[in-house]
């Protein structure tokens, strides 16, 4: 009897083991090369947890899987516009901020802001600012000025470099860009404006080799690609990339003169969150300054924590495009959540780019 009472206590034991260890997943749905493997890593073993991501390259595209009901993730990283719609829909989870005990290791620029009031739902993680990549060596070759939106949207210019340029596949950030270039506001609603920045757009289209939010950085990269529109990370990882492979040229990134796109992103749980707790000791994890300077060191964000600035790489904290000055600060918006009406007309004019 005894022996049979062993050998059942054993056999519950090896079942609860997968159960213990499956209450300790963290599930992340994340922007594409957004946070270090070292990081990630060190979060697993100091909460002894897995961290399973999954990965989104545009906002559309990560709302739409939310809100189609995919996921059940516990922490999204979202940009501030998409915080706002999901607050709207009540998607989200509010912060308990008796367990976030580093909040007030941020920034004050960054926090309570319009999208969120009171940092109720969302803190911030990282930011970027949305710019041109290019060759070093072709541009000077050809006389090509890449702090300019002409690069992207002019075919005078484009004439010069035609299948050798990529643009987001993201209609939020290339009308946004084309709207910077013809010197409106990135939120500029106005239908008028709106086809002429489409007209931009389909003139320069030709001239361009892809759509392309996805793999610009590897294309940039090994030279397949001479300019790329993009995120500044990205185009940082481009850079280091290049200079690893040992390549006869250099990447190059630069905030066009007319101004462009600045996204803060943020950390939220949604309501549907597999592990709130978890997902809460994440968020802390992260308003470490070590670990969030990690965000700069590594994957080349602008960061939002203030008490990160000590450990971030001065060369880094130097290069403009991800760390702007005042003065390019006062170029660079944020974009706004639109009302449906705005969305329904934006998502008609890229339809007709696309097709086109």
């Amino acid at each position: 009897m005894k022996s049979l009472l062993r050998s059942l206590l054993f056999s519950l034991s090896v079942v609860a083991v997968p159960v213990s260890a499956a209450d300790k997943t963290l599930h992340l749905f994340n922007w594409n090369d957004y946070i270090a493997d070292e990081t990630v890593a060190r979060f697993e073993s100091q909460c002894g947890c897995t961290v399973v991501q999954d990965y989104f390259s545009a906002t559309e595209e990560m709302m739409a899987k939310l809100l189609a009901g995919g996921g059940d993730y516990d922490i999204v990283i979202p940009t501030q516009n998409a915080v706002e719609a999901l607050i709207a829909q009540g998607f989200l989870l509010p912060l308990d901020k008796s367990k976030l005990d580093r909040i007030g290791n941020l920034s004050p620029g960054f926090m309570n802001k319009a999208y969120d009031p009171g940092n109720m739902y969302s803190l911030p993680y990282a930011f970027t600012t949305t710019l041109v990549g290019y060759n070093e060596q072709k541009l000077a070759e050809l006389g090509i000025d890449p702090s300019d939106w002409s690069v992207i949207f002019d075919p005078a210019v484009l004439s010069k470099i035609k299948g050798k340029v990529t643009v987001m596949d993201d209609s939020e950030e290339l009308f946004a860009a084309a709207l910077k270039y013809l010197g409106y506001s990135i939120n500029d609603n106005n239908e008028a404006h709106l086809k002429e920045a489409q007209q931009v757009i389909l003139k320069a289209k030709p001239y361009w080799a892809a759509f392309n939010s996805s793999s610009y950085i590897k294309e940039l990269t090994v030279g397949n690609i001479w300019v790329a529109h993009g995120y500044s990370s990205d185009m940082f990882q481009a850079r280091a990339d290049a200079a690893d492979a040992q390549r006869d040229f250099s990447v190059g990134f630069v905030l066009p003169k007319q101004g462009a796109v600045l996204a803060l992103d943020n950390m939220v749980i949604p309501k549907k969150a597999r592990s709130p707790e978890l997902a809460h000791q994440f968020i802390n994890f992260m308003l470490a300054p070590e670990n969030a300077a990690e965000l700069s060191n590594i994957v080349g964000t602008g960061n939002p924590n203030a008490a990160a600035q000590p450990f971030i790489e001065p060369e880094i904290l130097a290069i403009n495009a991800i760390f702007p000055s005042e003065e390019q600060l006062a170029q660079l918006e944020t974009v706004a959540a639109k009302k449906s009406r705005e969305r329904r007309l934006v998502s008609r004019l890229w339809t007709e780019v696309k097709v086109r």
